[in-house]
């Protein structure tokens, strides 16, 4: 076995050994540690076999084949940035609804405890004359 074969090998075993770690302890979910799997299954296949990373780049027309290697991982992190983006983004607007919910019931306690203890309701007041009339 060459160096690169073991190279290959024990990164990838170190990436599925921190998988495991990781989803254990669960600080990884599930559809992520599919994808790093299927990484870690590709540098395996890769290291394994580097004939076909050679033939591969061949038949696209590289002549480096570490080159297709830069390619496929600048793929896997522009798609996985894609990603925590788009959930990123779906976070920040959970997050801005429930801090207005939260505001609006915050708001409807003090309301409560206003009218339970007698007080002029200060947002409305309109509508405390309104129950005492009828």
């Amino acid at each position: 076995m060459s160096g690169v074969t073991i190279l290959g090998l024990a990164g990838s075993a170190i990436i599925l050994l921190a998988l495991f770690e990781m989803m254990r302890r669960h600080r990884l979910r599930e559809k992520y540690a599919l994808i790093w799997a299927l990484v870690a299954l590709l540098i395996v296949t890769v290291a394994a076999f580097p004939v076909l990373l050679i033939r591969t780049s061949a038949a696209i027309g590289l002549e480096v084949p570490a080159n297709l290697l830069f390619f496929g991982a600048s793929m896997v992190i522009m798609v996985l940035t894609l990603q925590h983006s788009s959930e990123l983004g779906r976070l920040e607007e959970r997050t801005r609804t429930l801090a207005e919910e939260i505001a609006l019931l915050r708001l409807e306690i003090d309301q409560h405890r206003s009218a339970a203890a007698g007080e002029h309701d200060v947002l409305h007041p309109d509508r405390q004359q309104n129950e005492t009339r009828e």
